[in-house]
This record gives structure tokens, sequence and C-alpha cells, in this order.
């Protein structure tokens, strides 16, 4: 369900303030009858019309994207830098990520033109892991390790309890791969975190989403989420679990 208002804008058929001007005029109507309610909500499958005009609204994609490094999670970058949608050239509706990734780190990120399930995914009430896998410049002890899984101070806060395993050291090149799950989304905060325990990120990777991960896809790839998966995300959002 999205606010009248708001499809009439996505639709291209006016601004956002010109469509609640519409609907005050008494101009919008919602299965032939005349609406003047600002706040009201249309589901999907609801007739809306503007001046007896149709409004014709996106077909609701969701994609599972290897971003590689090197790009910005955005449509749009005043500096000219590559951004994920430029991946997209083919995609007719106006996709947009679901949270971020910073420009350093590659991995999993959804990409949608579905609002209503961006928030749900990235909204803090509703915790979804994301794991991630880091080369550190060293190789942390455990109770450094245990530090992180139990939350750290960083200057915004403390962040929540995480999961931390050691995937591999390398003691002659001093550097090692740690895999950390975590469900907040802060700027750049698996980066801080190492930091916060004395161990610079080398390279960060996002090798999971819930239950999604990258199988079969190579940086700058992507694939369309299946309706199972995309009611599984919802679901999982939602109740914490898939059940």
């Amino acid at each position: 369900m999205e606010r009248l208002q708001k499809v009439i804008a996505q639709a291209g058929m006016a601004s956002r303030r010109k469509a609640e001007q519409l609907i005050s005029e008494g101009k919008v109507k919602v299965n032939g009858k005349v609406v003047t309610e600002l706040g009201m909500k249309v589901a999907a499958s609801d007739k809306v019309e503007v001046g007896g005009i149709p409004v014709e609204r996106e077909r609701k994609v969701y994609y599972l994207f290897y971003k590689p490094r090197g790009v910005i999670s955005a449509v749009s970058d005043d500096k000219n830098r590559k951004v994920v949608t430029d991946y997209f050239p083919f995609v007719e509706q106006r996709i947009f990520p679901v949270g971020r990734l910073d420009y350093d780190t590659s991995g999993l990120l959804v990409l949608t033109n579905d609002g209503e399930f961006s928030n749900l995914l990235t909204h803090p009430r509703y915790q979804i892991d994301k794991t991630y896998v880091a080369r550190l410049n060293g190789i942390p002890q455990r109770h450094l390790l245990k530090r992180l899984a139990d939350g750290i101070q960083l200057e915004d806060g403390k962040t929540a309890p995480a999961k931390v395993k050691e995937l591999s050291a390398d003691k002659r090149k001093q550097r090692a791969l740690i895999e950390i799950t975590i469900h907040e989304g802060r700027n750049r905060q698996v980066r801080r975190m190492f930091e916060a325990i004395g161990f610079e990120v080398q390279k960060l990777k996002r090798e999971r989403y819930a239950f999604l991960n990258l199988n079969g896809l190579n940086a700058g790839e992507f694939r369309e989420l299946t309706a199972h998966e995309v009611k599984q995300l919802r679901t999982l959002a939602e109740t914490g679990s898939l059940r």
C-alpha cells in the first residue's frame, strides 16, 4: 500500500505537491470514485485516474546485484563516478539500492522500485542479518573479536552484538580473513568496528544478505529475485523468522 499522491508522482504525472493539490480539488478518482483525502493509501490492484487519465504504475521489480568495488550505491553521482544503476541499462523501471555498500566495498546489494519493501528491509526495528568477509592487516586475538561480538563503542554509540568468526590467518603475511554478521546499517560500520580494535580493513565484501548469497554471479552481474524470495524477505523483516 502506498499513499495516493506518491503513486501519482511516481507515475510522472505531477510532483508530489501538485498531486496533493489535484486530490484536494477532486480531480483524482480511485476505482471510479472521487477521492479528496490526502492520506489515503492505494494497493497495486486499485485503478487510479487523474483528470480522467489512467495512472500507469510501474511493475514492482527486485534484483540481487553483485556490486564491484569502486562503484557508488546510488542512482547518480555529482562527481560522475560509476553508480550501481549503470549496470541496469535495459531495466525500464526506476530502481534504487536498498541501503548501501561503501565505494570500496563489494558484494551483495538489493535494488528495487518498491519503496515500501525498501523501508521494511532498512528500518532499524527490522533486524536483517548482513554477513561480510573482511581481510585485515593483522591477526586479531580472540579477546578482541569477542569485543566485537559483544558490541563495541563507536563515536555514534555502541554497536549491537555481532557474530564473528576467524576464517583464516596467515602468520607470515600477518593478515587474516574474518567473517562478521551484523544487522545494523551505520555508515562504514564494519570498517569502524575493526578500527576500534586496532585493525585496518584492507578488503571488504558482503557475502550474504539474510538468506541471499552471491552464488553464480560475478562482480557486476545481477539476477531478478524470485517471488518466493521477495515474500521470504518480507516475512523475515516483519516477524524475524522465515516461518
